[in-house]
């Protein structure tokens, strides 16, 4: 445990560290990223599925490893029970720092299915990054303003129709999909932006998983709700874990049921809309107020 050293030491250190892991496992995965390019048939692809999101998970590890290095951090995971690597989930949570996705890659490491982000379009130029998740089949989504869309209206839709093609890959083997659902990390700028309504969060955008859920339908075992808080860095918590200030991550999850409350015709039926926004925000009033409990 290196956690005692000053902060401007640990800082180049754990920044290197994490990017040769990054460099190192990003490289294999793109590797195999060519090798499907080159042998396009469902059978290599399969046989490269497995060794592939091994190299994932062994990237999973090497950040796991290299935080509690540098950071002494008591970790609480509650409500995980009966989660398993054989079923498909969807994944929801709230989004304070670019650190969660090392969280999240963490807590699924040796619970559930690989995690497939839905990533921001431009994150496909991040060197190693954006290609092993190129590789990885995770989605990229180009988000569009209203008013970009009115002055281009030939692409309304775009991102849904990524989002459709991407869910394709995941139908033969299990799967969990990660969907930030507020789009964005949540700052009190942003907060303040939006508009929200709530204290910890922005406003979630339930298009997005809608569409997932009409998609995939019935074959998501179940969604699971994650709330993430860091109760004692409430700050930029990012660059507390780098400089090895990082003392405890919790994650909640509440395991709900795919039933036909929540799969439907988000852009076609204005009922089911509604009922779908309703339940979304219902979610997050609720951990609104778990995040408010748990922070200190």
């Amino acid at each position: 445990m290196l956690s005692a050293l000053p902060g401007f030491v640990i800082f180049p250190l754990t920044f290197v560290l994490f990017c040769l892991n990054l460099s190192f496992c990003g490289s294999l995965v793109f590797l195999g990223g060519l090798l499907k390019l080159l042998l396009p048939t469902p059978r290599a692809r399969k046989m490269l599925y497995q060794p592939m999101h091994m190299i994932y998970r062994l990237w999973a590890w090497g950040n796991f490893a290299i935080m509690s290095l540098f950071n002494n951090i008591h970790w609480q995971i509650r409500g995980g029970e009966s989660l398993n690597k054989q079923s498909w989930y969807l994944l929801i949570a709230n989004h304070q720092s670019w650190f969660d996705i090392m969280v999240l890659a963490h807590f699924a490491r040796s619970r559930i299915p690989e995690p497939k982000f839905f990533l921001k379009e431009d994150l496909r130029k991040v060197p190693f990054l954006g290609m092993a998740c190129w590789a990885l089949d995770m989605p990229f989504m180009k988000r569009y303003s209203k008013s970009f869309l009115e002055k281009r209206p030939h692409l309304k839709g775009k991102d849904i129709e990524t989002t459709k093609n991407s869910c394709s890959h995941f139908k033969h083997q299990p799967t969990t999909i990660i969907n930030f659902v507020e789009g964005t990390r949540c700052t009190p700028e942003k907060q303040r932006a939006q508009n929200s309504s709530f204290k910890h969060l922005l406003p979630p955008k339930a298009g997005g998983i809608a569409f997932t859920l009409a998609t995939l339908g019935s074959q998501f075992n179940k969604v699971l709700n994650i709330t993430l808080v860091y109760p004692d860095n409430s700050g930029h918590v990012m660059m507390d874990m780098l400089t090895g200030k990082l003392k405890e991550v919790v994650i909640e999850i509440e395991q709900l049921p795919v039933s036909e409350e929540i799969i439907g015709d988000y852009f076609g039926d204005a009922g089911f809309k509604t009922r779908f926004q309703q339940w979304l925000n219902d979610r997050w009033q609720v951990k609104d107020q778990l995040i408010e409990k748990l922070s200190r």
